[in-house]
């Protein structure tokens, strides 16, 4: 998975991303300014088991949806729990570009893509790219793995 993330220009890979039902995600955040010394991560089973009350905007896009981009909302602070590879229960608080991509990553896990947590409105004006994705319309220069499961609508 790591060299997979590497080989995309990826900084966060969830398993089911390439096809796997493992609840595994792989992280490297090293390439971000202030993150140089942050050694890539491998977290099994992870689950954000606190999260700060301020909400931070950034903009996302994720490999599973190529050449697609949007400003998201979410805390600024997290923590989550998880097992290392050694299936060591480890726990770790992030801020900053480390919680953002944790939050995005464990969401895949959890069935939720970044667009599902943008307003309807916004989710609207996307459609149409979603569709040219979801018909293999748009170019990727790796493999796009695509549910023909409709998920169930994210509660927040």
């Amino acid at each position: 998975m790591r060299e997979t993330m590497k080989g995309y220009n990826g900084v966060g890979l969830a398993a089911n991303q390439v096809g796997s039902l493992q609840r595994v995600v792989v992280i490297d955040v090293s390439g971000y300014e202030g993150m140089e010394n942050v050694k890539p991560l491998t977290l099994l089973n992870p689950r954000i088991v606190e999260e700060g009350e301020e909400a931070v905007t950034m903009e996302e896009g994720c490999l599973s949806l190529p050449e697609l981009r949007d400003e998201v909302d979410r805390p600024e602070i997290v923590t989550v729990e998880y097992q290392d590879l050694d299936l060591q229960k480890q726990r770790i608080e992030a801020d900053g570009i480390l919680s953002r991509v944790l939050q995005h990553e464990i969401d895949h896990l959890n069935g939720v893509l970044f667009i599902d947590r943008l307003g309807s409105v916004r989710r609207k004006l996307l459609r149409g790219r979603l569709n040219k994705i979801l018909k293999g319309e748009v170019e990727a220069n790796y493999p796009i793995v695509v549910s023909t499961q409709t998920p169930e609508p994210h509660m927040r």
